[in-house]
C-alpha cells in the first residue's frame, strides 16, 4: 500500500524543472500586485484600491467647467429645460465615450499611444491626445495660479476687490450710474448738462429716457489692473507679471510633490482634493440660501423660469452635446491613462456610470451655490440675475469675488471658495500631467519604470517654462487662444476617430468580447444600447457638432479685445499641430509595412503581434496565442517598424 501511495504522490505532486518555473512566476505576479491579488499588473503597477481610481476619474472629471460654465448654460438656455437635452447627451454620447476610453485602457494596460496597437494606422490618434494634454496643461496651470494669488490676496480684510482704486483712471464704480437723455426730457425747468446727458438729482426723469453709462466694478478693476495688468491686445506682449509667474511655479510644485511616484502618490493626494470641493460647495450653498435675494437667483437658474420653449433651438442641444463632452474630459487621454492602471477584472461598466452620474450631478449642485449668491449680488445691486450672471473667467474671478466681497467676514468665504478652485483645478491636472508620464514610461518600460519622479520633476519644468508667456501682461489673450482652439475641435475630431477606428475597423463585436473578458458575458439585450451609441449615435452627434461649430465659428476674442488676424492664425496653426500626426503617423506605418499597397493597408489595419491583456494569466483562449486574435492571424510588424514587439505576448512596447 505504502509503494502505490508514493507513486501516487509522485504522479500527482512532482513537478518538473519548468512547471515549477511557471508557477513560481505565476506566484510573484501574485505577490507583487498593490492589492494583494493575483489581478494586477507586476511592472506597471496597480492603483492602492478602488477609491483611489474613483476619487482620481472623478477629480479628472470634475473639473472648474463644472462651476463656471454649467450653471451659465442652464439659465442661459431655459433654465430647468436645459436639463432635458443635457441628460439626453449625457446618454448617448457621454456615457458610452467614457465606457469606450476606460475599457480600452483597462483591457491593455497601456496609455493613449499604445492602445493603439489595436489598430497601428490609427496611432497618430493617440500622438494628437498626448499633444492636446500637453498644450492644455499649459495654460490649465496658469488658471490655478490665478486661483493661487486670489487664495493669498483674499487674507486681507477688507478684501482688495472690494472697493474702487483712487490712483486709477477708469470708470469704476461701487453702484450703477444712469442718465437722463436730455433730448427727450427737455420739459426740465433747469437740466445740469454734461454733453447730451444730465444727472437726473431732484427732477424726474421718464423711465424709457433712463440710460445706463458703463462701469467697471471694483472686482474687474482688480482683475485687470492688479492680477492681470492687462495689455491692450495680443499685440502688446508686455512683461511677465511677477506674482503670477511666482504663483505658477507654486502651482507646479503642487503637481510634481503629488504626482512624484505617479499614481502612488497622487492616490493619496485625490483623497482631499477630489472630496474638499463638495465641502465648500455645501458650505456656500448653505450660506448662500440664507442671504436676501437667493431665491431669485436659484428661481433664475433653475426655478420657476424654466422655458420649454428653448428645447426647439438647435443651439441648446449643441450646448448640451458641447458641455457632456468637455465636463467629462472624454478624448484627452485622461481617462484611458487612469483606467489603464486598474485590475483586469474591475466593472468599469459601474465604474463609467459611477463617474458620469457624479460629474453631472455636481454640475448641477454648484449651479445653486453659484446662483444662490449670485441672486443675492442683484438684490444689492438692484439688477436682474442676468445682468450679474457671467461665465468662465467672469464668473470665477469678477462676478463671484464681487458677491463675496459684499458677505460678513467676506474673507473666510473668499478664501473657501478659491481653495475650491483650487483643488478642482489640481484634480484634472494630475491627470492630464499622468497622461504624458504614462506614454514615456509605456514606450521605455525598462529605462523609466523606476525613475518616475524624474519624469514628473521634468516634465512640470518645461511646461512651467512653456507657460510663461501666459503670465505676462498679455498672458490673458493666451490663455484665451489655447483654450478655444486646443480644447475644441481637435478632441472632437479625436473622439470620432476612437469611435471610427475601434468600431468600424478593429470591429465592435470583437470589441464587446474584449469588455467581456473583464466584467463577464451580458446578455445581447445589454449590448444592444450601446451597440447603437457606439455605432451611429455618438458618431452623429460628434459629426453635428464639428459641422455646427465649424459654420457658426466667430474668431476669438476676450471681452470687446478682438485678436489679430495673425494670432487667429496661429490658433489654426495649434489645431494643425495636433491633428497633423494622424495622417503622419499613418503614413508611416504604411510605409513601413510589408507587401504589396493592399497587403501594407490590411497589415496596419489590424492589431499587432501580442495585442491583448498585459499579462498572461489574463490572455484566455482568445489570446493564449499572442498572435491570434479569435482564430484570426494578428498582423507582425517589421523589425524596423516604430514600436517593436517582443514575442512574449506580456512583453510592453519599445521603441
Amino acid at each position: 500500500m505504502r509503494k502505490y501511495w508514493g507513486d501516487f504522490r509522485d504522479l500527482m505532486f512532482k513537478k518538473s524543472a519548468t512547471t515549477k518555473k511557471v508557477i513560481d512566476d505565476h506566484e510573484k505576479q501574485k505577490s507583487s500586485s498593490h492589492v494583494g491579488s493575483n489581478d494586477g499588473s507586476m511592472d506597471r503597477g496597480n492603483w492602492t484600491n478602488k477609491t483611489e481610481y474613483m476619487l482620481s476619474m472623478i477629480g479628472y472629471a470634475v473639473g472648474l467647467g463644472n462651476v463656471w460654465r454649467f450653471p451659465y448654460l442652464a439659465y442661459k438656455n431655459g433654465g430647468g429645460a436645459f436639463l432635458i437635452p443635457y441628460f439626453i447627451m449625457l446618454a448617448v454620447a457621454g456615457i458610452p465615450i467614457f465606457f469606450m476610453e476606460s475599457s480600452l485602457g483597462q483591457f491593455c494596460s497601456q496609455g493613449p499611444v499604445n492602445v493603439w496597437r489595436i489598430l497601428p494606422i490609427f496611432q497618430g490618434v493617440g500622438v494628437a491626445m498626448v499633444v492636446v494634454s500637453t498644450l492644455v496643461g499649459i495654460y490649465y496651470n496658469v488658471i490655478i495660479a490665478y486661483s493661487l494669488y486670489y487664495l493669498f490676496a483674499s487674507f486681507q480684510f477688507p478684501l482688495p476687490w472690494s472697493d474702487c482704486f483712487d490712483w486709477s483712471n477708469t470708470n469704476c464704480s461701487l453702484t450703477p450710474r444712469e442718465v437722463c437723455n436730455i433730448t427727450t426730457a427737455a420739459s426740465w425747468s433747469e437740466p445740469i448738462l454734461t454733453g447730451n446727458m444730465t444727472l437726473w438729482e431732484n427732477h424726474t426723469c421718464p423711465e424709457k429716457d433712463i440710460i445706463s453709462i458703463p462701469i467697471q466694478s471694483p472686482s474687474e478693476q482688480y482683475w485687470d489692473l492688479v492680477t492681470l495688468q492687462r495689455s491692450s491686445g495680443l499685440d502688446e506682449t508686455g512683461p511677465v507679471v511677477w506674482h503670477l509667474a511666482l504663483c505658477l511655479l507654486l502651482g507646479w510644485l503642487l503637481v510634481a510633490a503629488a504626482l512624484y511616484k505617479g499614481i502612488q502618490s497622487s492616490g493619496k493626494v485625490v483623497y482631499f482634493t477630489a472630496t474638499f470641493p463638495y465641502v465648500v460647495l455645501l458650505i456656500l450653498l448653505i450660506r448662500g440660501l440664507t442671504l436676501e435675494g437667493a431665491r431669485d437667483g436659484i428661481e433664475f437658474y433653475i426655478g420657476s423660469k424654466s422655458n420649454l420653449t428653448k428645447l426647439a433651438e438647435s443651439e441648446v442641444w449643441r450646448d448640451a452635446a458641447t458641455q457632456i463632452f468637455y465636463s467629462l474630459s472624454l478624448a484627452g487621454g485622461g481617462v484611458t491613462a487612469l483606467s489603464s492602471y486598474n485590475k483586469f477584472h474591475n466593472n468599469v461598466f459601474k465604474d463609467a456610470l459611477t463617474v458620469c452620474l457624479t460629474n453631472c450631478g455636481t454640475s448641477l449642485f454648484a449651479g445653486f451655490a453659484i446662483f444662490s449668491i449670485l441672486g443675492h449680488m442683484a438684490h444689492v445691486y438692484g439688477k436682474p440675475v442676468s445682468e450679474v450672471a457671467q461665465a468662465g473667467f467672469g464668473l470665477a474671478f469678477i462676478a463671484y469675488p464681487d458677491a463675496l466681497s459684499k458677505l460678513p467676514i467676506s474673507p473666510l468665504w473668499s478664501i473657501l471658495f478659491f481653495f475650491m478652485l483650487l483643488t478642482l483645478g489640481l484634480d484634472s491636472q494630475f491627470a492630464g500631467i499622468e497622461v504624458l508620464s504614462t506614454c514615456l514610461v509605456d514606450a521605455f518600460p525598462e529605462t523609466l519604470k523606476s525613475k518616475r519622479s524624474i519624469i514628473s520633476m521634468g516634465i512640470c519644468s518645461i511646461l512651467f517654462l512653456l507657460g510663461l508667456p501666459c503670465v505676462t501682461q498679455a498672458g490673458i489673450y493666451w490663455v484665451t487662444l489655447m483654450d478655444q482652439f486646443c480644447a475644441g475641435f481637435v478632441i472632437l475630431f479625436v473622439a470620432l476617430l476612437e469611435l471610427v477606428g475601434i468600431f468600424y475597423i478593429y470591429g465592435g463585436n470583437r470589441f464587446i468580447k474584449d469588455i467581456e473578458m473583464m466584467i463577464g458575458t451580458r446578455h445581447s439585450i445589454f449590448w444592444l444600447w450601446w451597440r447603437a451609441c457606439w455605432f451611429f449615435i455618438s458618431p452623429a452627434i460628434i459629426t453635428m457638432i464639428l459641422v455646427w461649430s465649424w459654420l457658426t465659428f466667430r474668431p476669438p476674442s476676450y471681452g470687446t479685445v478682438q485678436y489679430p488676424a495673425w494670432g487667429v492664425a496661429l490658433g489654426w496653426c495649434m489645431i494643425t499641430f495636433c491633428l497633423i500626426w494622424i495622417p503622419l503617423v499613418a503614413v508611416w506605418k504604411i510605409f513601413h509595412a510589408q507587401g504589396n499597397p493592399w497587403k501594407r493597408l490590411c497589415a496596419v489595419c489590424s492589431p499587432v503581434e501580442g495585442w491583448g491583456p498585459y499579462l498572461d494569466v489574463h490572455r484566455g483562449e482568445r489570446y493564449a496565442d499572442g498572435g491570434q486574435v479569435d482564430g484570426k492571424n494578428s498582423v507582425q510588424l517589421p523589425e524596423h517598424n516604430h514600436y517593436q514587439m517582443s514575442k512574449q505576448p506580456n512583453t510592453p512596447l519599445t521603441p
